[in-house]
């Protein structure tokens, strides 16, 4: 039996190739600073995980697979190849998996993690039993990956250190393109400089699938087409702004009881024919990631009346518009956004779920690079919050800078923002200000969902 052993195996990629590699019949083990919530889920289903990096934890491993924060110089990599142990990243080993399988890799700046789940969640509710790895755990399964035995294999293609370009795709799905990682993209050139060598990864008979409202992809849509190459584009609005010859359209968009939007999904692939959308999910953005969903499923051969009734039931993700929980009349949400423009759309779905109360955001920038290359499109990100509190910045990766988060919130034209440095203070000062009937939205890719676990503790 093949043993894999994966540095860095608490983060949420490779947790979830753990996942699929421990239910496809591998011994898993795994390393990492500290136990996060993915890793002692693992813990939970058999696999070792080791605190801490030492030599030993690689003995009897006949592949290693390290996540991209992972440096050359890690004690374990530097073992591994001294014993001539295969050291792969995510980009070559995730190519590896998808062997044998109908690839469907979903790309983008935003949205990617809830439509690779919503993809995911429709093959197995329509019996296909894939295999999936998604960026985020699936509320109605609770894992963020799976091993099926069906021929789809479903993953989230992440840009970051160009991740994605080691995939094997035959459908690809791209929600949007907007410069992002400047530590990894300089420049906005240079990500789409990468999205152009990931669409180059179909083969002949593959599909790429984009967003036309969005300018990047469509982009993308408009030189693969030139290149003869199978696109479907989607988007909410009546007229196309390339000459798409297929499409998946969204009509007659509302809001819903259910907290989302409905609307009719019309398409010309294969057929024109149309079936009726009702969604959970909040957001106008979860409508075009449906669309996205559905034209794969078209695209698939599965009938797309059927793929809409189901979408009813798909509860999203964790940490995407997460509801934690209510207490004393104030309902407290995470979320993943750490972008102006998620940020803009998760504050977007709050305002329309939440159309007469009074909503609170926290902010937690993360890292620096991205804080500073997008710092006036931050600035203008939260009109439709009522109160904004900044903390300081989350660098994850990066080494500490002198900079401080301050510095945006000193240029936001906000009516009511405050820069709260910790998220100890801004949990007190939280438990102090909100009141009945508040909505409380902390938006964080680093460490500052702890503030809602505290503030449902505190309150």
């Amino acid at each position: 039996m093949t043993h894999v052993h994966l540095i860095g195996i608490g983060g949420s990629g490779l947790s979830a190739i753990a996942r699929l590699l421990k239910e496809s019949g591998y011994t898993v083990t795994g390393s990492d600073r500290t136990l996060s919530t993915f890793a002692a889920d693992l813990q939970a289903a058999g696999v070792a995980i080791y605190i801490g990096h030492h030599p030993r934890n690689i003995q009897g491993a006949d592949w290693i697979v390290r996540s991209s924060a992972i440096p050359d110089s890690n004690i374990e990599v530097l073992a591994a190849k001294q014993a001539n142990i295969p050291v792969y990243k995510r980009a070559d080993f995730l190519g590896k998996l998808m062997e044998d399988k109908t690839g469907i890799a979903v790309a983008g700046t935003h949205g990617k993690t809830t439509t690779t789940a919503m993809i995911a969640f429709l093959l197995t509710e329509l019996g296909r039993d894939p295999s999936f790895i998604a960026g985020g755990v699936l509320s109605n399964y609770n894992v963020n990956a799976r091993a099926g035995k069906g021929k789809p294999f479903v993953i989230e293609a992440d840009e970051y250190d160009r991740m994605f370009l080691g995939l094997k795709p035959r459908i690809e799905v791209v929600t949007n393109l907007e410069h992002d990682h400047p530590d990894i993209y300089p420049t906005y050139e240079d990500m789409v400089s990468a999205f152009e060598s990931f669409v180059a990864l179909l083969p002949v008979d593959g599909t790429l699938i984009g967003c036309v409202e969005d300018s990047g992809a469509a982009a993308l849509l408009y030189k693969a087409r030139r290149e003869g190459r199978n696109v479907i584009a989607y988007n909410l609005q009546a007229e196309m702004t390339i000459n798409a010859s297929q499409w998946m359209q969204a009509r007659s968009v509302k809001p819903n009881h259910l907290g989302g939007f409905a609307f009719d999904a019309t398409t010309n692939i294969g057929e024109i024919e149309s079936a009726h959308v009702e969604l959970q999910v909040p957001g106008e953005h979860n409508v075009r990631n449906a669309l996205a969903a559905l034209a794969v499923m078209v695209e698939l051969g599965l009938p797309l009346k059927e793929a809409a009734a189901k979408l009813s039931f798909f509860k999203g993700t964790g940490r995407r518009f997460e509801v934690k929980g209510e207490k004393r009349g104030v309902t407290v949400i995470d979320d993943y956004a750490h972008h102006p423009t998620e940020i803009k759309a998760t504050l977007a779905a709050a305002r329309a779920r939440y159309p007469r109360q009074r909503i609170w955001a926290v902010w937690q920038p993360h890292t620096y690079s991205r804080t500073q290359t997008l710092f006036f499109e931050f600035t203008r990100a939260f009109q439709d919050a009522d109160e904004v509190i900044v903390t300081e910045v989350y660098p994850s990766r990066e080494p500490k800078q002198d900079f401080s988060s301050a510095e945006v919130v000193s240029a936001m034209p906000h009516r009511s923002v405050h820069f709260i440095a910790s998220l100890e203070e801004t949990t007190e000062y939280l438990l102090k200000n909100l009141g009945n009937h508040d909505v409380l939205l902390v938006l964080s890719a680093g460490d500052a969902d702890q503030i809602s676990a505290n503030v449902l503790a505190g309150l």
